[in-house]
């Protein structure tokens, strides 16, 4: 596109190579003034298609998502006596996202998912999967903490399950390793317990998901933790990587 400026001063030369030494100002023009529009698009639709949408503008509407989880209000309980809310943490399109339950205490102190004592038990967990904590997506169906970590109530459940899923539509997953009854059961959409879950893939929206228990439950019940390890080497068959051997 040409630039005006540049126009005006060539005309401007050509006249005063013609002998015109006086040009009248002439008073401009006032533009019309757009009617306001009023944009109606809600963080819910920013994506229709978000397996279209490139990684960047998914780590945008990622971020929007954050923001609006951060301002809820939906249940009295959670919002009353939160510190923050724990919203998830990892890279986009992660191989593996491991879904929990609910914030607890040290979460709800440090707005990340699995950083106390049954983080660190998930983190082992990782590593021993052959994978890096940095590498796997972390987050869980309910983004605040319930008061003296309750099991969260139907309804709580409820009205979380918008944001939830919606931040997986945005991160796309490979696979998702669903950590607990009541994370499985939210995900899954089903009243069927833990143990009956295991051992079987299961999908969320097309997602391959395989359950085991939570880390928590592993901490009270030690023994349990050989059957999360046969979970664990369930799921690294379907993803078709290898088993790592362990340690004595």
């Amino acid at each position: 596109m040409a630039d005006p400026r540049r126009q005006i001063r060539q005309r401007l030369d050509s006249l005063k190579a013609a002998g015109v030494e006086f040009v009248p100002a002439v008073p401009p023009v006032p533009l019309p003034v757009p009617e306001p529009v009023e944009l109606s698009v809600s963080n819910s639709t920013l994506f229709d298609a978000t397996e279209a949408a490139p990684v960047g503008d998914r780590g945008i509407a990622l971020d929007i998502l954050r923001h609006e989880v951060s301002r809820c209000e939906k249940c009295p309980d959670l919002f009353s006596t939160r510190t923050q809310t724990v919203f998830g943490v990892g890279p986009m399109s992660a191989a593996l996202c491991f879904v929990g339950e609910a914030p607890g205490a040290d979460e709800d102190a440090q707005g990340e998912p699995f950083v106390g004592r049954a983080g660190q038990l998930l983190n082992k967990i990782i590593v021993a999967s052959g994978f890096q904590r940095e590498e796997v997506y972390i987050c869980n169906t309910l983004k605040c903490r319930p008061p003296g970590n309750r099991t969260p109530a139907p309804q709580e459940c409820e009205n979380c399950r918008g944001y939830f899923e919606r931040q997986i539509d945005l991160v796309q997953p490979q696979y998702i390793c669903a950590l607990g009854g009541v994370s499985a059961q939210n995900l899954l959409n089903t009243k069927i317990g833990i143990t009956k879950l295991r051992g079987k893939v299961h999908h969320y929206r097309g997602i391959p998901v395989v359950c085991t228990f939570h880390p928590a439950y592993l901490l009270r019940n030690p023994p349990a933790k050989k059957d999360c390890w046969e979970d664990m080497k369930f799921l690294l068959g379907q993803m078709g990587r290898p088993v790592p051997v362990l340690g004595g």
